[in-house]
């Protein structure tokens, strides 16, 4: 039986071409801004690392929000994370960046422009037939807007998939604060400037990623539905993805 959405969470057709585009070596996804004659090209994926969610229940959102500071170093209760209510088979997933030149000069200064145009996690194999956001628990279908987009947020332009089950042991080290300070945490330093956390006890991790803002999490659904891929775009909430 073929899947069919809901049309309130589907990609329209600009963020259905970005998502695909973002992923092909070499395609225009713009312009430099304030200079038209300069193009943004995708300069090629980077696997990043696989990351191990035993219990099939994701988390995507920031590791820490800088709100919540005076709750973590009292050790009080804070905001539960951005759990999506789409599940997954449990299992290691790879995580991949693409990315984005597009360069520029300011003040006389030339920059290469290099930046994240989206991260993605890949779930199967299997041809994605078409895109949707994702949801939380939490999130509600009938109370959206039209045109209204759901997403999480993060001061520190930081947002990291993660295993639900184990969020709080994963995400304890992101949360330690000492006199208003976050203390330096042990993590595994990643390409493309990620970090891991583990919890070997439950086998699985958290990995960041670079997420300006936030960012609105897509799912891409195979013909019968399942979910293929979880791509991750950030940016103004304006923007195509």
């Amino acid at each position: 039986m073929e899947w069919i959405g809901d049309g309130r969470l589907a990609a329209g057709p600009d963020a259905t071409w970005y998502l695909e585009a973002a992923f092909t070596p070499g395609a225009q996804l713009g312009t430099v801004y304030d200079d038209p004659t300069t193009p943004v090209v995708v300069t090629g994926i980077e696997d990043v690392t696989t990351i191990r969610i035993p219990s099939g229940r994701l988390v995507v959102d920031a590791p820490w929000h800088d709100d919540e500071t005076w709750e973590y170093e009292r050790g009080l209760p804070t905001s539960p994370p951005r759990e999506l209510a789409a599940r997954i088979p449990p299992g290691a997933y790879r995580m991949e960046i693409a990315w984005t030149a597009g360069p520029y000069e300011f003040f006389g200064e030339h920059f290469d422009g290099v930046e994240c145009a989206a991260t993605r996690l890949c779930i199967s194999d299997e041809p994605v037939m078409g895109w949707e956001m994702a949801l939380s628990v939490d999130d509600d279908v009938d109370r959206l807007q039209p045109g209204e987009r759901v997403r999480f947020s993060s001061d520190a332009n930081v947002g990291c998939f993660a295993d639900a089950g184990a969020w709080a042991a994963l995400a304890a080290p992101f949360r330690t604060y000492v006199d208003g300070n976050q203390v330096p945490r042990d993590s595994e330093r990643l390409p493309g400037w990620c970090e891991r956390v583990s919890d070997e006890s439950q086998q699985a991790d958290l990995v960041t990623f670079q997420a300006e803002s936030g960012g609105v999490v897509w799912l891409g659904r195979t013909r019968t539905g399942d979910v293929a891929a979880i791509v991750v775009t950030s940016g103004l909430p304006g923007a195509k993805a």
